[in-house]
């Protein structure tokens, strides 16, 4: 929840020290956002939630108290994913009035509603497929393994975003498809009109396989928590 207002708290000081009558584009805006969200916070933030959900799990007796009732494991491990993409949703709307109000700090111009919406939305939708395996791998292996995969996640996720790998690592999809949206090549930089990260024609084609993948790592993980004897 904390993680979007960042973002606020680095506008407030770059306008502190600006030079009078001085603005940035809203274009500046949005690739450090648009970027930095998607590159660090998503793959880094899933992971940490991943691993502190398990973690607190694992105190409150490891799922003992919970699969003592009649309600299938698969079922209580369906829910959590569901429950943290819920959270993931907040922490999207959340990210979205937090980039509207850091360019109300330091930008000029109309703000680009429909680029921060897509955006934010975007990319909570394609990263929604990240949180069963980081959660299987938090509860799997515990904290520190969480936060391993998560880094590898993010390294991956960075070099295969701008190749055309990118659609076999779930890592790289939000900041694949922020280029066409947003306009910000992978590494954060400014995109040539002229470049075919522009493209927009992966933006359904990400969308429908993060939604497909999501599915898939959920049904597979089920089965094997399902299995799993609890310690």
């Amino acid at each position: 929840m904390l993680a979007p207002i960042f973002f606020i708290f680095m506008a407030l000081p770059q306008k502190l020290f600006m030079p009078a009558d001085y603005l940035r584009p809203w274009q500046l805006i949005l690739d450090l956002v648009f970027n930095w969200w998607p590159v660090i916070f998503i793959p880094m933030g899933l992971a940490l939630f991943a691993a502190l959900t398990a973690a607190q799990e694992k105190k409150a007796g490891n799922y003992r108290g919970l699969r003592v009732r009649d309600i299938s494991p698969a079922h209580l491990w369906v829910a959590k994913i569901v429950i943290m993409g819920f959270h993931t949703l907040i922490s999207t709307l959340v990210l979205i009035v937090a980039t509207v109000i850091s360019g109300l700090i330091t930008g000029s111009g109309s703000i680009p509603w429909f680029k921060i919406f897509a955006g934010g939305f975007a990319t909570w939708i394609v990263s929604l497929a990240i949180i069963p395996l980081q959660l299987w791998m938090a509860t799997w292996k515990g904290t520190s393994a969480s936060i391993a995969m998560g880094f590898l996640g993010l390294i991956a996720g960075v070099v295969a975003a701008a190749g055309p790998y990118w659609i076999y690592v779930p890592w790289s999809w939000p900041t694949r498809l922020m280029s066409p949206i947003i306009g910000v090549h992978p590494n954060g930089t400014l995109l040539d009109p002229a470049s075919p990260l522009l493209n927009a024609s992966v933006i359904p084609k990400g969308i429908i396989i993060s939604v497909v993948s999501l599915l898939i790592f959920t049904f597979i993980t089920a089965v094997w928590f399902n299995r799993r004897q609890v310690g």
